[in-house]
């Protein structure tokens, strides 16, 4: 299995770092990739950066995780510069080629498209998962929503080929959760206890019975 994990310039190092490490403990071929090959691609925490190996291969990856942004949340109120903003590092991901090799990726039956955090925004923006299940931090929950996805507020949303974690740290949870999906429960449990680290919460999927309170609301 190879996991290839985008780099994007303003990216939020953890939301990478969490399951690259997880998912390769686990035995998985993993490399970091961008959209304009290689090249050292600066996080949006000031004097962190990570080198990008290659371009992403849409045709070479089982498995594409894609991060969301670190920096403010919000602009300060006497601020007119909002480009190091967490809304403003996404929103510039769709003027670069990523759109398209995400789109790619998502087209190619056997891919399974990842996202951590905000990535799902940039999902999103692309108008590549409209009327799928996500999550993203919760913060972003609302305009993920009204973005025509289908929102689920859980740490982890298993929605087939696209699966979605929430905020930062729960990109841990998603890369346990996909090396027992992938590989199995064995190899998930070593990685667990290599990683001292014991999942939370239910990874939500569209299956079974609909709780009776839920009936009419957000799933």
């Amino acid at each position: 299995m190879h996991a290839q994990f985008v780099l994007f310039d303003g990216f939020d190092p953890l939301d990478v770092l969490a399951p690259y490490e997880t998912l390769g403990a686990g035995g998985v071929e993993v490399s970091l990739v961008c959209a304009e090959g290689p090249r050292d691609v600066p996080s949006g925490l000031r004097g962190v950066s990570l080198r990008a190996e290659a371009v992403l291969d849409p045709a070479r990856a089982d498995l594409v995780v894609v991060p969301g942004a670190a920096g403010r949340v919000l602009a300060g109120e006497e601020d007119d510069d909002a480009d190091d903003t967490v809304p403003a590092r996404l929103a510039r991901t769709l003027g670069t080629s990523l759109p398209g090799l995400l789109k790619a990726a998502m087209d190619r039956p056997g891919t399974i498209v990842a996202a951590v955090c905000g990535g799902s925004h940039v999902l999103a923006g692309a108008g590549l998962i409209g009327g799928r299940h996500a999550t993203t931090h919760v913060l972003g929950l609302d305009a993920l929503w009204n973005a025509g996805v289908k929102v689920v507020d859980a740490r982890v949303v298993d929605d087939g080929d696209l699966v979605t974690a929430a905020g930062v740290t729960s990109g841990l949870d998603l890369g346990l959760y996909l090396l027992e999906r992938e590989l199995g429960p064995r190899v998930a449990h070593a990685v667990e206890r290599l990683l001292a680290h014991e999942r939370r919460g239910v990874v939500w999927r569209d299956a079974g019975l609909v709780p009776a309170g839920a009936r009419g609301r957000r799933p």
